[in-house]
Order: structure tokens, then C-alpha cells, then sequence
């Protein structure tokens, strides 16, 4: 049975909180992409994708999801742990020395759910259209998902990777774009403008659904349901998410200064209290 809108908000605290004391154990990590796209991960791996209780590297008879940008391994990592992936008690190893938990995911330490190493930006995308196009081949009807950043769309292999996805019809891919509006060295906007984002995936021929209020449980439930119900009708799907970094932790948000950057002590402290739950279970 899924868990309902109260459990999944719960979930979506504690798993801040292993964000937070992941990245002050080690003083490293990205906490502020991590934060923004919390709710996001939660609902997919909770709520939205067809998948199986083990770990299988083909994916065959299920949803599958690639992280593009994957410095936001710690949001990554908490919602695979607490979705049954690997135990939770793992997530205290984060970028430690002989770690599984790297800063950017890999695959050849064997962490179960990790199907692609991230540690290039941009590549994302081009890996979950084979992955997609594998599927039909395959005759699986499953879908693909895969999540980019909003300064990520600045580099060029995206955009072969859009136009390619269009032409060749692959309708069973959702590729949802963080729209934080900000970056490591300032706003997106100040950085590399990229103008009208939906009027360009429109015009490579995508449908686009846009969801406003994207650290919103109900709100990503209803626009991930409708961009599920566009697929398979002959064109990809991409989904704006307009979201937050650094969304519940209040000295985080509304800046890119924590796009990399971890808390000392006190602020800890500070953010904890702002992520309390009686339902919590830290590692």
C-alpha cells in the first residue's frame, strides 16, 4: 500500500535530516540542491514508480530513474536507503575513505539503485534515452525517469539529447528539470540565461508540464500523474519543477550559497530543530 500524504511529508523531514548530517560529518557535500528536490525523490520512489523490492541493474518490469546531476548524492542516497535499497545505517559512511556513498554516485562500487555514475554533468539525459529506447525494444512498457539541474541545461550534450528524443519518438522517458534558478557561482539567470525553458522543449517537439509548487507533496503527486498520463502518445515529456534550494532549512534558502557548502555545529543544530518529527529514526 502507498503511504499517504502525511507519511510521505513525514518521510520528506527525515530525510532532510539525514541530508544535513551527512554532508556536517564529512564538512562536504551539497545540501541546497539535496534539500529542493527532497519531496520530488520522495514521491517517486515512494509513490509514483513501478518498482521492484530488489535491486536488479536492467530494470526489466519496472520504472527506473537516473540522477543526471549527482552532486545531490545525499538526498539520493537517504531515499534509497529508506526505500530498502541498502541499510540506512550506511548513510553515516557518506564520502568516507572504501565508502559505497561517493560524493557523485558510481556504479562500481555496487550501491543498489545507482544504474549510472554522475560525476560529469550532462550526461544524464543521453544514458535514460538508451535506457528508454532498451525498454521498447524490449517490449516493456515501463517508464524511464530522469532528473537534471536547471544550470545543467547550460551544456550542450542536453540539447542533442532532446532533439534526438523527440525525433526518434521516445514517449516512455519523463525527464524532470530542478528549476531552482540557481547554480554554484550565482543565479542561473546571471550565470547563462537560458530564456523560456517550456517554449524551448516545446519547440523540440516535447510535452511539457510545469509544476509550480515543487517542494508541494500533493502538488508534484498531481503533475507527475498528469505527465505519466502523457506518455506513450509519440512524443517525451519533460517536467519543470519550480523548487527551492535549501527548501525547509530557512538560512538556506533563497541563495546558492549552499549549493556546496556544509553546516557547522550550530547551524546544524538550527536545522535539525526546523526538520523535527516524532516519527523520526536517525541512522
Amino acid at each position: 500500500m502507498k503511504p499517504n500524504i502525511q507519511q510521505l511529508n513525514n518521510l520528506t523531514i527525515q530525510v532532510r535530516r539525514d541530508i544535513l548530517r551527512m554532508v556536517h560529518a564529512v564538512n562536504s557535500g551539497h545540501p541546497g540542491g539535496s534539500l529542493g528536490c527532497t519531496e520530488f525523490l520522495v514521491v517517486l520512489y515512494k509513490h509514483l514508480m513501478e518498482r521492484k523490492p530488489e535491486f536488479d541493474m536492467n530494470g526489466i518490469g519496472e520504472d527506473i530513474f537516473f540522477l543526471s546531476n549527482g552532486h545531490i548524492s545525499p538526498v539520493f542516497y537517504s531515499v534509497l536507503a529508506r526505500s530498502g535499497y541498502f541499510p540506512v545505517k550506511e548513510l553515516a559512511t557518506f564520502r568516507k575513505l572504501n565508502s559505497r556513498l561517493q560524493g557523485h554516485p558510481t556504479t562500481h562500487e555496487g550501491l543498489p539503485g545507482v544504474r549510472m555514475a554522475s560525476g560529469s554533468l550532462g550526461q544524464g539525459l543521453s544514458v535514460a534515452i538508451g535506457a528508454a529506447q532498451a525498454k521498447k525494444l524490449n517490449n516493456d512498457n515501463h517508464i524511464v525517469y530522469a532528473l537534471t539541474g536547471d544550470g545543467e541545461l547550460q551544456e550542450g550534450q542536453n540539447w542533442e539529447a532532446i532533439m534526438y528524443a523527440s525525433a526518434k519518438k521516445v514517449d516512455n522517458l519523463i525527464a524532470t528539470v530542478d528549476l531552482n534558478g540557481k547554480q554554484i557561482d550565482g543565479s542561473t539567470d546571471d550565470v547563462l540565461n537560458m530564456g523560456d525553458l517550456k517554449a524551448k522543449f516545446v519547440a523540440f517537439d516535447w510535452d511539457v508540464v510545469e509544476i509550480k509548487e515543487g517542494n508541494n507533496i500533493e502538488a508534484i503527486i498531481n503533475g507527475m500523474n498528469h505527465a505519466k498520463s502523457l506518455t506513450g502518445k509519440g512524443k517525451p515529456v519533460c517536467v519543470l519543477l519550480h523548487t527551492e534550494m535549501g527548501h525547509g532549512v530557512d538560512f538556506m534558502m533563497h541563495t546558492h550559497a549552499w549549493h556546496g557548502k556544509a553546516p557547522n555545529d550550530e547551524q546544524l543544530a538550527a536545522a535539525l530543530a526546523q526538520n523535527y518529527s516524532e516519527d523520526e529514526v536517525d541512522y
